[in-house]
């Protein structure tokens, strides 16, 4: 497995890419620094790990409104388990909803 170096905001990653795979990782990369410098260009969260998981609900939630096929019963995500998972991450940071 290929390594890259990316930076998303601001921070630099070394992550893992199969051989041919570059394009596509280097797009996410794009789409995820984009989205997160816009919620930390918006002023009003500061906190890198909030961004993040805002970031991560807004790219998800644009996926799920895309029209698609009926997800398969092994896409299916507990959401309600999602935002526990999320809540004791952030602790002290407050909870997510």
């Amino acid at each position: 497995m290929k390594q890259i170096e990316v930076t998303i905001l601001g921070q630099s990653y070394i992550l893992g890419c199969p051989e041919g795979g570059e394009g596509s990782l280097l797009s996410a990369v794009n789409r995820v620094d984009n989205e997160m410098c816009a919620i930390r260009d918006a002023g009003r969260v500061k906190a890198r790990e909030r961004i993040a998981v805002l970031a991560a609900l807004n790219l998800a939630y644009a996926l799920a409104e895309r029209p698609e096929a009926p997800p398969s019963d092994a896409s299916k995500v507990d959401v309600a388990a999602l935002v526990r998972k999320l809540d004791q991450a952030l602790g002290a940071d407050g909870q997510l909803l």
